[in-house]
């Protein structure tokens, strides 16, 4: 049990890694093509290595299979697109370390959400609240009073990366994992490709400039990563999971410092380092109960 609790939270970690780095992949690929066919294309991307694992773990017809957890991936799939259209978008008017760690505030929001699922918040959750919202103060919010539109882009996605963490922690014992990771890519890519048919423009020559960041999107933050945290979540309890996705921003933030060249304020670094001590601080309670 030891070791089995160890591997998912090593793929929870690498999956964090991943994560932090496609900011950087992110931020990159719109400087050739729009953020909705730049989802688009990495979530269609992220579906073909799956491929091979769905076709394995079918036994009888695959359309039966696939249909049965169709409603619920394709749930997911929702979520997942909504998270990452306004990640992307507000990545546009953002740094890659900022976005990070206003992203990373799902850590906080899944505890409290889960309370719609009646799962209890303890005081910890509240303490770190509050510190990440200071965090997120000195980080985002300018005098007077007013958050940046990028930034409150990313903020808003959270709250939907929150759910989708919520909801893959409910699906992910109960259904394939190729299954479920494959039709929710699936989805988010049609509803991507959908959105960028109306308000992009479509060329081939923009989508091959930008091959490299589509491909570690795709290939390793779509196709590795969200899989690993559905694999990895069959064994992790929700909010421990959170804890250890949080370090993306951390990742993010470094990633932004190493490729872009991106630097913050001494006023932005005190809101990331609150916000960081707030992700942890919530999930302190949470990690004891799960035990």
């Amino acid at each position: 049990m030891h070791s089995t609790k160890l591997r998912a939270d090593l793929l929870l970690l690498l999956t964090a890694l991943i994560w932090g780095f496609a900011f950087v992949a992110q931020r990159v690929g719109m400087e050739y093509v729009g953020p909705y066919s730049f989802n688009a294309a990495r979530f269609a991307l992220g579906c073909l290595p799956l491929i091979p694992f769905v076709l394995r773990n079918v036994s009888g017809s695959l359309a039966t299979h696939l249909w049965r957890a169709a409603p619920s991936s394709m749930l997911a799939g929702v979520l997942l697109f909504a998270g990452s259209s306004l990640q992307q978008v507000g990545l546009v008017y953002t740094t890659a370390g900022k976005a990070g760690f206003i992203t990373g505030l799902y850590v906080i929001l899944v505890p409290i959400l889960g309370m719609l699922f009646r799962q209890h918040s303890g005081r910890n959750t509240w303490i770190g609240a509050l510190t990440a919202t200071l965090g997120l103060y000195l980080l985002s919010v300018k005098p007077p009073f007013s958050i940046a539109y990028g930034d409150g882009l990313v903020l808003v996605s959270a709250l939907f990366w929150a759910g989708h963490v919520l909801l893959i922690g409910r699906l992910a014992r109960r259904i394939d994992w190729a299954a479920l990771a494959f039709l929710q890519f699936l989805t988010c890519s049609l509803l991507s490709t959908s959105l960028a048919f109306f308000t992009e423009p479509i060329a081939v020559q923009p989508l091959l400039d930008a091959a490299l960041p589509i491909f570690y999107g795709g290939v390793l933050s779509v196709g590795v990563a969200y899989t690993l945290q559905v694999v990895a979540q069959r064994q992790a309890p929700v909010s421990h999971a959170a804890i250890i996705l949080s370090l993306e921003t951390v990742f993010a933030a470094f990633g932004g410092w190493l490729l872009l060249d991106e630097k913050m304020p001494f006023r932005g670094l005190v809101g990331c380092g609150l916000m960081l001590v707030g992700m942890l601080v919530s999930q302190l309670g949470s990690r004891k109960q799960d035990g």
